[in-house]
């Protein structure tokens, strides 16, 4: 098969198209036909060599969610048969023709959606769906506030939390991403580079704050997300995109009564993101298939350019997600 390799750690274009073996699904484990793969930040990031795969994933072949038909099931699989539509989260290898899923981290593909948009959910709606609903515990009628608003993450987060009834704050780079954000739903998009997210989010909140916070950026958002968050908020970590070493001041933290928690997806144990697959089924899937949610690809590249994928990615001027197609 035809796979896209990273060859040694370093810029976008040490991405090379090369010949790999096609993969053979173990006992749980389905084999991917792979129409189209999302692109992701931590792809990114492997690709630096700053973030490692697991040692059960393949190595050098970047990919976290792919959408496509399986075509070979390993022993135990009870659920899929040959010829299903589907999408996956997976722990890596999804820049390839051919990639495997455990069974559980599977998802259908709604009638209403093609391959690519398909491909564009798993890593995002996987990761919205635990962080901010699992341990951020936000509920309907309660506000949201999320950074980096015109990022993958971001445009789930929003959909997602306006649907299921919350108010949305983000944070985004320009009036564009940010009009971007407010025309998908967001109550209010606030401008980064030209306005105090604090400050505007006491202005919003009369001062309250709101009850959950997303953030993948870190470092020296981490005061001003403490003094933004109400009574009883949570800070939800899922990236420390500008620096993982903070000072955090542990009185605001008891005296307002807050949780600062986080998580990291890719290590987790295959029973773990099942679980997550199955409430996505029943609690968002529906919202997709009736186009109450809809993905949001800002360009799909084929696969023998994933190193202008990712040349846009660190560029960061997207708003929505990025694919690569092997079609």
């Amino acid at each position: 098969m035809k796979a896209v390799v990273i060859t040694q750690p370093g810029d976008p274009k040490v991405l090379q198209i090369q010949e790999r073996p096609q993969p053979k699904p173990a006992a749980g484990e389905v084999l991917i036909k792979v129409s189209a793969a999302g692109i992701n930040r931590p792809d990114v990031f492997q690709r630096k060599g700053n973030y490692p795969p697991p040692a059960n994933a393949p190595q050098d072949i970047p990919g976290l969610e792919v959408a496509g038909i399986i075509i070979e099931l390993g022993p135990n699989v009870s659920r899929w048969k040959k010829g299903d539509r589907i999408c996956a989260l997976i722990v890596g290898g999804g820049y390839a023709e051919y990639c495997i899923a455990p069974e559980g981290q599977c998802l259908p593909v709604p009638e209403n959606l093609g391959m690519v948009d398909a491909a564009s959910l798993p890593e995002t709606f996987f990761t919205v769906w635990s962080n901010v609903f699992g341990r951020g515990r936000l509920k309907t009628g309660q506000s949201l506030l999320v950074h980096g608003g015109s990022s993958g993450i971001g445009v789930t987060a929003i959909q997602i939390a306006k649907t299921l009834g919350c108010t949305v704050y983000v944070t985004a780079g320009s009036d564009d991403k940010c009009a971007f954000c407010e025309q998908l739903g967001a109550d209010k998009a606030i401008n980064y580079k030209t306005q105090n997210f604090k400050e505007e989010i006491k202005s919003l909140t009369d001062g309250k704050g709101v009850n959950v916070i997303l953030d993948m950026i870190g470092g020296n958002y981490t005061p001003d997300n403490l003094q933004s968050l109400a009574d009883e908020g949570r800070l939800v970590m899922i990236n420390t995109m500008q620096g993982k070493d903070v000072q955090v001041d542990l009185s605001l933290v008891m005296r307002k009564r807050l949780i600062i928690t986080g998580s990291m997806l890719r290590s987790r144990e295959i029973e773990f993101k099942a679980k997550i697959a199955k409430s996505l089924e029943e609690h968002i899937w529906p919202m997709l298939a009736s186009g109450q949610i809809k993905p949001i690809i800002y360009k799909v590249f084929p696969a023998d350019e994933a190193a202008k994928a990712h040349a846009l990615m660190e560029d960061s001027s997207h708003m929505g997600k990025i694919v690569l197609s092997f079609e």
